[in-house]
């Protein structure tokens, strides 16, 4: 009987520390104006940035299990552009490389704007 409260905190800690060691983010100081945004195809303006910062060993690659799993392809980006957006928009993402503001405009637009494979 005793060992499940220590079980419960020893998980509640768990989760706080993993929380705490992922990067902070700053969210955006000022909302994004897809209207001045030129680059939103997918193949030649977001694949190139998403294969660059997000799929690499160890975070989105083809054998990821983090977050919403491998970005290697249209597919799997579209099914996850809302949490993808949520996570650049929060500065979450990328952990170990950072986002040019055009390219975090450009991922924005494109993904506000349907995702289309283009």
């Amino acid at each position: 009987m005793r060992k499940l409260p220590v079980f419960v905190a020893f998980l509640l800690l768990l989760v706080v520390l993993i929380v705490s060691c992922g990067k902070t983010g700053a969210a955006l100081q000022e909302p994004v104006d897809c209207s001045t945004v030129i680059n939103k195809n997918f193949a030649t303006d977001i694949n190139p940035i998403v294969q660059s910062t997000c799929n690499q060993q160890g975070c989105h690659d083809v054998a990821s299990i983090n977050g919403p799993g491998p970005l290697t392809n249209y597919s799997q980006v579209f099914n996850a552009r809302l949490v993808i957006r949520g996570a650049i928009e929060s500065g979450l993402m990328p952990q170990n490389s950072t986002l040019s503001k055009n390219q975090r405009n450009a991922i924005i637009c494109w993904i506000d704007g349907g995702a289309p494979n283009n």
